[in-house]
């Protein structure tokens, strides 16, 4: 598994983690960091803080493009997984949209259920497609 791919496994068990434990993801991943429990790549705590500094926007978007679903309603893994993928396609200028897209369909489809590739294939492909009247 490539580097950035772990750290945004990492990435998602901290986010994912810390909503259930109703827990500030930023804490959650400084205390892993301060107990040698931490991430070793770098991209992991980007992830985390970016998601966690831009959750507000991200959720609206979310919200817009998940036909359907509220997020509420969503599976935790498919919520977090698509947190990450729109701060990716949004806020990542050195993430193609592409790979944002397709290593979130990785996660879910190791980690959620069957029908989470479909959705989330779905959501994050309309925020790619309008990205420009998005950020």
């Amino acid at each position: 598994m490539a580097a950035r791919s772990k750290a945004r496994k990492r990435a998602l068990d901290i986010l994912f983690a810390s909503e259930l434990r109703s827990q500030d993801p930023v804490e959650a991943l400084e205390g892993a960091v301060a107990d040698g429990e931490g991430p070793t790549n770098a991209y992991t705590g980007e992830l985390v803080r970016g998601v966690q500094s831009h959750r507000r926007r991200i959720d609206e978007v979310l919200g817009q493009y998940a036909q359907g679903w509220t997020l509420d309603r969503m599976p935790a893994v498919d919520r977090n997984v698509l947190r990450i993928g729109v701060y990716e396609l949004l806020y990542s200028e050195d993430v193609p949209g592409a790979v944002a897209v397709s290593e979130a369909l990785a996660l879910v489809r190791d980690l959620s259920t069957d029908e989470s590739p479909t959705f989330v294939n779905g959501v994050l492909g309309a925020v790619m497609r309008d990205k420009a009247d998005l950020v």
